[in-house]
């Protein structure tokens, strides 16, 4: 487990670097804004087609090669922007590097399932996908330390020299679990071990869960993007200061979200059903962190402008590993990756129209703070109507007897 939050802690903080350099690479290549976020969606561009063949394998290919290979991939990626300043090269790495990310989430999370019994996932789930957030945690102050100390290029050698540590220590250690076979797949025993794809991407619980997912992600995207750009540009802070407040609201995230992993595991205990556990739950966190994201713009830069930045985007992260343990809930476990990575790649879609979204709303704007202000209270809408209607389709409970019947 502690190797799988690794892994998902280097992916986003790789992710990272290009949003923390985001004003000096701007300066170097001598790009706008609007071409900015072309680079930025550049990374989603293959992350779907990533998504889904990392997916397929997971369960099919040892753990061990798998996670190994796409870890190495990632970090080659890396390696061009250590000396180069190409806007090309530039983009052909952020698209590799997609790629290679795409099916970590499928992998990470389809791994940590093959460790645990279903009634038990949710905590280890938001556990490792804390990784999500401990990584731009780590990265924000080092990369904006190594920008300042040295420059932007430096926090590409350190990102690759860490990836090529995670790889040795993963063909080394890492491995599946004892339920891969299967053994105790869900917690809803009518579950079949074999649904028809065509039924499993249709349930309302599936929809409902990738609905939730693209909204989340479409935040994420732009905070890994343009939030510190939005923190130096349009409420005034340096970099040292932006970097600083990036890295707190991933850390809030990060204790969010196994906090709710516990809470989740306590209703569970306590007799709440899987809808409510795992569905209902996060879909409340999801539409109550897209209220503040919304507005957390509008105060002066201060505690108030802090305190909203930090409960909207902790909230929804928070939100997301207890999301990722419902889907064991109804997808059979020899069919999960797959599932995972078509979720995955469905809500990349947000991570390609989100930045370059905002990118038009700051090029076109009258003030970068204006441009903000407007991005970010579309990105709290989206988050609001995700959160509604993740509630209203996500029923584990009743898709799993759907599937039973049908399976008769």
């Amino acid at each position: 487990m502690v190797l799988l939050f690794t892994f998902l802690l280097l992916n986003y903080a790789d992710k990272a670097i290009v949003g923390l350099a985001g004003v000096e690479m701007m300066d170097d290549l001598d790009i706008d804004a609007g071409a900015f976020g072309l680079v930025q969606s550049a990374f989603f561009w293959l992350f779907a087609v990533g998504a889904i063949l990392g997916g397929y394998f997971v369960g099919k290919v040892p753990a061990r090669w798998l996670v190994g290979g796409v870890a190495l991939l990632w970090t080659l990626s890396l390696v061009p922007m250590v000396w180069s300043t190409s806007f090309t090269v530039l983009i052909i790495t952020r698209i590799l590097l997609g790629f290679a990310e795409g099916p970590s989430a499928a992998m990470a999370f389809g791994i940590t399932h093959t460790w645990f019994a279903p009634e038990k996932r949710a905590l280890p789930t938001s556990i490792v996908g804390a990784g999500v957030a401990v990584g731009p945690v780590v990265a924000a102050p080092v990369i904006t330390a190594l920008i300042t100390s040295f420059d932007w290029h430096a926090a590409f050698a350190v990102a690759a020299a860490a990836g090529a540590l995670f790889v040795a220590a993963w063909l080394l250690l890492g491995r599946d679990g004892p339920e891969a076979v299967g053994h105790q797949q869900s917690s809803i025993a009518l579950l079949p071990e074999h649904v028809p794809y065509r039924r499993l991407l249709t349930s309302g619980t599936v929809i409902g869960v990738a609905v939730l997912f693209f909204a989340t992600f479409c935040t994420a995207a732009t905070k890994i993007s343009w939030l510190p750009l939005a923190l130096r540009q349009g409420s005034g802070y340096d970099a040292k200061t932006a970097g600083w407040l990036v890295s707190l609201t991933y850390l809030a995230s990060a204790v969010l979200m196994i906090a709710f992993g516990a809470v989740s595991r306590a209703m569970t205990k306590r007799g709440a059903s899987v809808r409510v556990a795992r569905g209902l739950l996060p879909c409340a966190l999801v539409g109550i962190g897209g209220l503040s994201t919304s507005v957390w713009l509008v105060p002066d830069p201060g505690p108030l402008q802090t305190i909203l930045l930090i409960v909207g985007a902790a909230l929804v992260v928070g939100a997301q590993g207890v999301a990722w343990s419902l889907l064991s809930d109804v997808v059979p476990a020899k069919q999960r990756g797959t599932v995972i990575g078509t979720i995955v790649a469905f809500y990349s879609m947000g991570g390609i129209i989100a930045p370059l979204i905002l990118g038009g709303f700051v090029t076109g704007a009258s003030t970068p703070l204006a441009g903000y202000q407007s991005g970010f209270a579309l990105l709290g809408g989206i988050l609001v109507v995700a959160g509604v209607v993740g509630a209203l389709l996500i029923r584990p409970e009743r898709d799993v007897a759907a599937f039973a019947a049908a399976d008769k």
